[in-house]
């Protein structure tokens, strides 16, 4: 199933699993569980809605389009006038390429905007310039070209070595943008399609040649802003904000079929000072996977992920994890802080994946108010992660996981607490939780938490931890960090962006 409307797709979702778990449970069971899912979905749609709502919603007033934007612009125009035509059927790359090309030359006089109005804009792959807006009216949707060989391929990230699906390159995402300063990509909730499903058709048909395109990726790039977009049924990742500075990703929607390939929601990789806040991800893969390079290349690029802020996420990923740390992480990940995250229906809450070859360090994570409901594991660390870029991984490049905090989590449904796995002879240490209440399913794991090479300590937690997690008692309740200073990337100034609609 391809996703077309968030919220008709999401209750659709819900009303699915229901139906599919009917021949296990009892009429009035699924009655009861219906209305607490619905239910639950309408309470989290609402609080989403709640943050940051004025900063997001653009108003129309005569005539006039205003908004709020990292930069505004000093001129504007519309992909009509490059020759767009909004049919679903017309191939708009060149007018695309052409608009962005022409609106350049603003670069160092204000710079400027491309209004993409109401229709269905089929493109294949576009490159973004310096100084520059896209943005996208409430019912303009691009379309992602379903022409394979229109595509172009491009070297694999050098942090990686290869590509992800094959060895070789990869293809160039929908949108592109490299060696940037002051971009901003958003709308009034238009959308972004990646028609993904002959994609993911040749994935698992193992036809692929090239490593599937994501549909927005941005390199060796400073000062970005995503915002108030929706990004639907991705070949692959979605978006992927790689080597680059001062990201604001803020107000988006991301959805994709559970079972749908790699579709992961947001990448940040080897990033500093980006900050994500009020989206709403439904996904085949981790709703945020933080990255920074894989295994020899990842240690040799050497560029870390860290000052990230993750706030007001609302995931749900049967088969993977909410936020998760790797297992790509050998240019290292430091200073995340994540707060106020809603996971439903979600394989786990923050995962942690690395293993022996990957190197680099995953340290001073901080986590706080999680809500959770239907979840196979709350806290899970593997340090047996495979799956190796090639046969040249360094098997004494040991990872050095450290100072992981979590607390204020409230947890419902869930089939076991914690699967904590540390590495033979290189244990995960510090590692902190504090007033954690995990409500455990009727056939939940006898044992709720199993835990092997780690060092750290608990206070206010249920049920009882294991062993390598000592109660230091209540009065320690409060022992676990989070930074109260705030990061620069809060500090990034936000305009109030007005064009005239006859300019556009």
């Amino acid at each position: 199933m391809l996703f077309q409307h968030p919220t008709k797709h999401i209750s659709h979702y819900i009303l699915q699993k229901l139906t599919m778990e009917c021949c296990h449970k009892t009429r009035s069971h699924l009655h009861l569980q219906m209305r607490e899912m619905i239910l639950l979905f309408v309470v989290v749609m609402v609080v989403a809605s709640m943050g940051g709502v004025e900063g997001r919603k653009v108003r129309k007033i005569e005539g006039s389009l205003e908004y709020t934007a990292i930069s505004c612009r000093g001129h504007s125009a519309s992909i009509v006038e490059f020759g767009g035509v909004g049919d679903g059927k017309t191939l708009n790359t060149r007018a695309f390429q052409e608009a962005v090309n022409s609106l350049s030359q603003y670069g160092s006089d204000g710079g400027a905007q491309l209004y993409v109005p109401a229709g269905q804009w089929l493109t294949g792959s576009f490159n973004l310039t310096s100084h520059f807006t896209l943005f996208l009216h409430k019912d303009a949707t691009l379309l992602a070209s379903q022409d394979i060989n229109g595509w172009p391929v491009i070297d694999p990230l050098p942090s990686y070595g290869h590509g992800r699906d094959a060895a070789g390159g990869r293809y160039i995402s929908l949108i592109f943008g490299t060696n940037l300063t002051d971009v901003v990509i958003t709308g009034d909730n238009g959308t972004i399609d990646g028609q993904g499903l002959l994609w993911w058709q040749k994935f698992h048909g193992k036809k692929l040649k090239y490593t599937r395109p994501y549909l927005l990726e941005i390199m060796y790039s400073d000062t970005i802003q995503i915002s108030n977009l929706t990004f639907l049924n991705s070949p692959s990742w979605n978006v992927h904000p790689v080597y680059s500075s001062n990201i604001l990703i803020q107000g988006i929607t991301i959805l994709a079929p559970v079972q749908s390939p790699n579709t992961d929601g947001i990448n940040p990789d080897s990033c500093s000072n980006t900050r994500i806040e009020d989206t709403y991800i439904v996904s085949g893969d981790d709703c945020v996977a933080v990255k920074s390079g894989w295994d020899e290349y990842g240690i040799s690029f050497a560029m870390p992920t860290d000052h990230l802020i993750i706030r007001r996420l609302t995931c749900i990923s049967p088969y993977s994890a909410a936020i998760a740390l790797g297992s790509e992480m050998s240019g290292g990940i430091q200073d995340v802080r994540a707060e106020d995250i809603v996971a439903i229906n979600t394989e786990s809450a923050v995962r942690i994946k690395t293993g022996v070859g990957r190197g680099g360090f995953v340290k001073d994570i901080y986590v706080k108010g999680m809500t959770l409901h239907t979840m196979k594991w709350v806290f899970w660390i593997t340090g047996n992660y495979g799956s190796h870029a090639d046969d040249h991984w360094d098997p004494n490049a040991i990872p050095i996981i450290q100072n992981i905090n979590y607390m204020d989590v409230v947890a419902e449904n869930v089939t076991m607490a914690a699967r904590l796995e540390g590495i033979s002879g290189d244990s995960f240490k510090g590692i902190c939780i504090s007033n954690a209440t995990i409500g455990m399913r009727a056939k939940a794991k006898k044992v709720p938490w199993t835990c092997s090479d780690i060092e750290g300590v608990t206070s206010g937690v249920v049920p009882k931890p294991c062993d390598l997690l000592p109660d230091q008692g209540p009065d320690k309740i409060g022992m676990c960090n989070f930074p109260q200073e705030k990061l620069d990337i809060d500090n990034i100034e936000i305009k109030k962006c007005s064009y005239l609609m006859s300019s556009l």
